[in-house]
């Protein structure tokens, strides 16, 4: 079974590669709340997108991360390269802002077949530079079911508290290691088990489950 590698060391002043070949980070920001940590995200991202309204979270959001500096500069400093979406959801003065600032924007409006997001993941692969690179993209931690993941924690800046929530539909047989609770090709599903309180307990967590779940761990105070 191929084994999907997996680490938050985009969110250290200096990712290192963990001895594996270097990545080239793409940032997608969707229509929820903004994580503090987004300039550090920005800085490390070669290309950055918002998924429609995702546009208005980072237009109304990110200021309140500089406080001490004017909302229209820090408007103008993180602009998104690209803005990709059925376009239901940005606003006009938003998508205005960010069309006289330079940024791309892709009506994909009339493909109803696919949701904002992968809108966006097709878009990255399907752009020539990006090809032959090892490209990670930042968004919501979701693991894809059927492959043994490998997660390797950054205990400087996540954990200990981590939890996996089944999405989609039950997971019929999930294991785990590195965990306090660790999960024996156990049952995960609403109204039974779901392992969200649960506890690192070592550098690496690897998971195996034959459905879609959900990673969730907890930042570090500061974080």
């Amino acid at each position: 079974m191929e084994v999907m590698t997996h680490s938050s060391n985009f969110l250290l002043p200096n990712p290192s590669a963990d001895n594996g070949p270097s990545l080239t980070y793409a940032l997608l920001v969707l229509n929820r709340r903004l994580p503090r940590f987004t300039p550090i995200l920005w800085k490390h991202a070669q290309l950055r997108m918002c998924a429609d309204g995702g546009a208005n979270r980072l237009y109304d959001e990110l200021p309140l991360l500089f406080a001490d500096e004017d909302a229209l500069a820090v408007r103008k400093r993180y602009k998104p390269d690209v803005i990709i979406g059925d376009m239901d959801s940005i606003r006009e003065e938003v998508l205005g802002f960010y069309k006289n600032a330079g940024t791309k924007v892709v009506d994909a409006s009339h493909d109803q077949d696919t949701t904002d997001l992968h809108k966006c993941v097709s878009y990255i692969q399907d752009l020539p530079s990006l090809k032959n690179q090892n490209i990670c993209i930042l968004v919501a931690g979701a693991l894809g079911g059927s492959h043994h993941h490998e997660i390797h924690i950054q205990s400087t800046v996540e954990g200990p508290h981590c939890g996996l929530i089944p999405i989609g539909g039950p997971s019929k047989r999930s294991t785990t290691t590195g965990l306090q609770w660790n999960l024996t090709d156990a049952e995960m599903r609403f109204g039974g088990l779901v392992s969200t309180s649960n506890i690192v307990k070592g550098d690496i967590v690897t998971v195996r489950s034959d459905a879609d779940l959900l990673w969730t761990i907890s930042l570090k105070k500061g974080w």
